[in-house]
């Protein structure tokens, strides 16, 4: 009787728990939407302001990049025909993707192409690098590049690996 009695209280505890926590959650809400006021309105006064600072801070690093394109002594042309930037496209965004452009190659999608002297490659199973090592041997056998000998040697080398 003991135990059944404990588990009503659990449960009376747990609700009375759960309406605190919608009590503060509120207040919590309440609290967050007088700063949204407050910050908006202090956007609002400094709009001005915040957009001199946006456009000096896109000056100066425009700035920045014409004065590094005439140390090295290129044009903007050469500057984005470099091999850092190769035939691919980049995308420049603000705002979380709100404003974006892309500058570049439009028709190349895939910017992780690699180009290098080592390009990735994928992983095979076994058992199908082993037919079609097969069937290329099998094809230079019926066109006469190999003789019977070698290729049963190969094939041996195939079938062992």
């Amino acid at each position: 009787m003991l135990y059944k009695k404990g588990k009503k209280d659990d449960k009376h505890f747990k609700s009375v728990l759960l309406a605190h926590l919608i009590l503060v959650l509120h207040v919590f809400l309440i609290v967050f939407m007088v700063l949204l006021v407050i910050f908006f309105r202090g956007i609002i006064n400094y709009m001005i302001w915040i957009f001199l600072a946006g456009s000096a801070v896109i000056i100066a690093s425009g700035y920045r990049f014409y004065k590094r394109m005439k140390e090295e002594g290129k044009t903007l042309r050469e500057m984005l025909n470099s091999p850092y930037y190769g035939e691919r496209s980049f995308e420049v965004s603000f705002l979380g993707g709100l404003a974006s452009f892309k500058v570049g190659n439009p028709n190349n999608a895939n910017l992780l192409e690699n180009n290098g002297p080592n390009p990735v490659r994928q992983l095979e199973d076994p058992d199908t690098v082993q037919i079609r090592e097969l069937n290329q041997l099998a094809r230079l056998f019926e066109n006469n590049m190999i003789t019977l000998d070698e290729f049963n040697q190969f094939k041996k080398k195939i079938i062992k690996s």
